[in-house]
């Protein structure tokens, strides 16, 4: 937290220093890929850490209400999983069957039906989320955040993506540059 607050401190020297930085390395777009790597950061909160935060909080809210033993520790569970991209239906469809052993069939088929929808919800949510606001493909953005998350742990999570939504960006213009023949 303390680090944190020391980076929210200097955040415009940081600003310009990126800006310098990409200025220097492709001419005058330092302040385009500063905001594309704003906008990824931003992308992967929303769409990775948001996501499993609220299906972790909803999932809870569903084992608190049916009385699961434990439920905290289930849902610590489940953000865990959510935020490493493993689909928390692991936990939620064995806990949908136990339910079914102590509860009557009604409050059962709620529950599994409950569970269904908040572990499902991470596929309609997850691409609305990642792409919003980010100028290159969300299968690029989830890609690099997955590799990144993977390498180098949840720092990564951020690190990938923004690195390898820069690379596309630079590869993209690269492509697009047009070359302007000269006089002999």
């Amino acid at each position: 937290m303390i680090i944190a607050g020391i980076f929210l401190a200097t955040a415009a020297g940081g600003r310009k220093a990126a800006v310098a930085i990409f200025d220097r390395l492709t001419g005058d777009r330092g302040e385009e890929l500063t905001e594309l790597s704003k906008s990824t950061v931003r992308s992967v909160v929303n769409g990775i850490l948001g996501i499993a935060i609220i299906q972790t909080l909803l999932a809870g809210l569903g084992f608190l209400a049916m009385g699961i033993p434990d439920a905290g520790i289930l849902a610590l569970v489940c953000l865990v999983l959510a935020v490493v991209q493993i689909d928390i239906l692991l936990i939620l469809i064995p806990l949908s069957i136990y339910a079914f052993s102590f509860a009557g069939t009604g409050a059962a088929i709620a529950f599994l039906a409950w569970n269904i929808a908040v572990g499902l919800m991470n596929n309609v949510l997850k691409p609305i989320l990642l792409a919003r606001g980010v100028k290159a493909p969300m299968a690029v953005i989830f890609v690099g955040a997955i590799g990144g998350l993977i390498a180098h742990g949840l720092v990564g999570l951020f690190v990938g993506a923004v690195v390898l939504v820069l690379a596309y960006t630079l590869f993209m213009l690269w492509l697009d540059e047009r070359t302007v023949p000269q006089d002999t």
